[in-house]
């Protein structure tokens, strides 16, 4: 794979960097998408400076790079994201950017992976969450995602597979997410943590099965437009803080926030991956009691 080129968007974030490290452990050559220099992108063949917002400097970077393959991951995910504008034109625009620049420069490209959310399917009680399941996003995240995959059924003529992956975590994801926030906290001896409702169970997944989804997605020849990527069960939060309390050795005291609780939140959300993995097998290796420990010892 020494001769076979991916460029990966967002590679300064946390999906990017397992991405890189799984894909060059595979032998391809890696080229690292970023709107800046900086010390997060580890083991690259070589960091290209463009920015999504920028057409010019996107058609540059493909056509100096001519991909063999794209993972774009770039994106803002975090939901409570304070501008909305920005989401769209990160999300939204960024993509349709992106695109028009693979189709004027690269139009024989080999596969063309986009990042979407498990997030555009809001609060459905239809479980497990299929892909067949209409898009009813609750905020401007999830919407983004929406009016993203729209727009990229105007590029048929790429090589394009959506994947909408739940709820993942690993070492390395910001402790904005709620899973490494619970786990920094047994890591750091607190003996205290304010959360919401621990009675709401979701589907959580390892990154690193997730790049191994992607990387299978890059190296298969499929018809289907959108892959979910879940574990297919469900996971309260506290199980995982019962988790952590063994490993920890002690119990955290959790300390309600009001704030944190919505009267009308789901109380359990999980999807099917039958789909994908009719397409790529059973990609899965980690159990998340596993990704847990590989997080508190990591």
């Amino acid at each position: 794979m020494s001769d076979t080129t991916l460029l990966i968007t967002g590679a300064a974030g946390f999906t990017g960097r397992h991405l890189i490290a799984a894909a060059n452990q595979k032998g391809y050559r890696c080229i690292a998408m970023a709107q800046h220099q900086g010390p997060k992108i580890p083991d690259a063949y070589d960091t290209l400076i463009a920015d999504l917002l920028d057409p010019a400097s996107l058609e540059q970077a493909i056509v100096s790079v001519k991909p063999d393959y794209v993972a774009h991951l770039a994106a803002i995910s975090f939901v409570a994201h304070g501008s909305a504008a920005e989401i769209y034109q990160v999300n939204q625009l960024g993509t349709i950017n992106l695109l028009d620049a693979i189709r004027k420069s690269a139009p024989e490209i080999a596969k063309v992976i986009i990042a979407s959310s498990a997030n555009i399917y809001g609060n459905t009680t239809n479980l497990p969450i299929t892909e067949s399941v209409p898009p009813a996003p609750v905020n401007h995240y999830g919407m983004s995602k929406v009016t993203m995959e729209m727009a990229a059924q105007l590029y048929s003529d790429l090589p394009i597979v959506l994947t909408r992956p739940f709820n993942y975590t690993g070492c390395g994801q910001n402790p904005n997410f709620i899973i490494p926030k619970i786990v920094n906290a047994f890591k750091a001896g607190k003996r205290e943590i304010e959360l919401g409702n621990l009675n709401v169970s979701r589907d959580f997944s390892d990154v690193r099965d997730v790049v191994a989804a992607y990387m299978r997605l890059l190296e298969t020849d499929t018809t289907a437009l959108a892959f979910n990527i879940c574990s297919g069960k469900a996971t309260s939060l506290l199980s995982v803080i019962e988790t952590l309390n063994d490993l920890a050795g002690y119990e955290i005291k959790v300390c309600v926030n009001h704030d944190f609780v919505r009267s009308d939140e789901i109380k359990m959300l999980y999807g099917s991956a039958e789909l994908l993995e009719s397409e790529i097998g059973c990609y899965r290796e980690h159990t998340f009691d596993s990704t847990l420990k590989w997080m508190f010892h990591g």
